[in-house]
């Protein structure tokens, strides 16, 4: 075995306990601007986090290289880690669950299409959408990424796990002006099945979201009922189900401390965690080789569940729910793969449920306009107005503010158009109340 050294110098130095997540990647991204290539990128790269259990401490280390002449520098780091540990939380090197539902979506096939069919599609995306709209003045940027990733796990306590998945990204965004007014809009494809890509799809996409924005200006400032897109729910929601987290539970400073079992949002929503869900980001064992299992987080609107690791779960004296996520010396929870239960109605139907109101497609600003200990956010945003059950103008320069334990309490329904974004689908839901402010 490659690693027995590792492991056998490190039972000779006192680590009780030890692990090796070895990770790989290759990576492809090139992009055209003006029907010229202007960055075209090839790479490969292996990493190494190796850690173990020192005086009841975990230390850590990461490497680029690794090999047997290595050996004893990095154990020693280890444990140099481990004698600057001051806290006395418990620490695992994990044996392994009794049963794994192991998933595979990696698809060999897409190594086999050649760089010039993948480039081709990229010069079709550019074409179409400069020619989409006579509104288009500019396409920004067209990008194609691919990345095809390996992780194994190994430790002392006889754990073996490897895991493998691919995919490439289709990205555009363009610039639209009308009567003075310019307006960038953007899309993007992900997948793993070269087939599947449809360029006349994602290049209307982009147009529509452009030009829908030109001929905007603000609404009155007041309350508004309201329809919120699937990009802003992913926003917003992404943002609350962090309060799930046990360590935020742990240290008091999360939305959901006392909540357990307890109504934090309308019977209307149902949030999962959904790790075994067969997308490209399926996950089988989480950063501590601890099988995963899918999970309503909130059901009907109750909180079902804290997320936790092997740690925060010792704490708290209960299982892992298998949420530990992240690399390198820091390992924390989160959830793997969220997925908010659609409704029934479609988008029309929201729009005609409201009869007047707002239509809320983007928000911006998450970083300093939203709190996540209190809940309270103001965010720049932009969408349309409803008169009347319909779709009406668009909105530019609003700010729609609230406080995230109100708006999920006041959602009213929930919309049937669920859409898959990177690690979660959400459908638009309809909310009785939110603040805009306008003109």
């Amino acid at each position: 075995m490659k690693y027995d050294k590792l492991f056998t110098v490190a039972k000779e130095k006192g680590i009780s306990d030890l692990e090796i997540v070895v990770s790989t990647s290759n990576d492809l991204s090139f992009s055209l601007f003006q029907g010229e290539i202007d960055s075209y990128t090839s790479s490969s790269s292996s990493s190494y986090f190796i850690r173990g259990i020192y005086n009841n401490h975990l230390g850590s280390v990461n490497s680029d290289i690794y090999n047997n002449s290595m050996v004893e520098y990095l154990l020693n780091q280890i444990i140099e880690s481990a004698k600057y540990i001051e806290n006395d939380d418990p620490v695992f090197i994990f044996e392994g669950s009794k049963k794994y539902k192991k998933i595979n979506t990696f698809n060999k096939e897409l190594e086999k299409i050649s760089i010039d069919e993948k480039m081709k599609k990229l010069y079709e995306l550019e074409k179409k959408i400069k020619e989409g709209d006579k509104r288009i003045c500019e396409v920004e940027s067209v990008e194609y990424e691919e990345s095809s990733y390996s992780e194994t796990m190994i430790n002392s306590k006889g754990l073996k796990l490897a895991s493998k998945n691919n995919y490439f990204v289709y990205y555009g965004a363009a610039l639209g002006q009308e009567k003075g007014q310019s307006k960038t809009g953007a899309d993007i494809y992900f997948g793993n099945n070269f087939a599947d890509f449809d360029v006349d799809k994602l290049a209307k996409n982009i147009v529509e979201d452009t030009v829908s924005q030109l001929g905007g200006e603000p609404c009155k400032s007041g309350i508004y009922k309201a329809v919120l897109s699937q990009e802003v729910v992913k926003s917003l929601m992404g943002a609350y189900i962090s309060s799930a987290c046990s360590e935020d539970v742990q240290k008091n400073s999360s939305l959901f401390v006392g909540k357990l079992h307890q109504k934090v949002a309308s019977k209307k929503v149902t949030v999962m965690d959904m790790p075994l869900k067969k997308t490209l980001f399926s996950t089988w064992f989480d950063a501590e080789g601890v099988a995963t299992y899918n999970k309503p987080i909130i059901k009907n609107g109750q909180l079902m569940t804290y997320l936790y690791s092997l740690s925060t779960a010792a704490k708290d004296g209960v299982e892992t729910t298998g949420n530990a996520i992240g690399a390198g010396s820091k390992v924390y929870t989160g959830p793997h793969y969220l997925q908010m239960k659609p409704g029934k109605k479609s988008l029309e139907e929201l729009f005609a449920k409201i009869g007047d109101g707002v239509y809320i497609t983007d928000v911006s600003g998450l970083h300093a306009g939203l709190n996540s200990r209190s809940g309270n956010f103001s965010l720049q945003s932009t969408g349309f107005l409803i008169k009347n059950g319909k779709k009406d103008h668009p909105l530019d320069i609003i700010t729609i503010s609230g406080n995230l334990l109100d708006l999920f309490n006041d959602v009213v329904d929930v919309g049937n158009d669920s859409k898959e974004f990177m690690k979660s689908t959400f459908p638009s839901i309809l909310v009785k109340k939110i603040a805009v402010s306008g003109k």
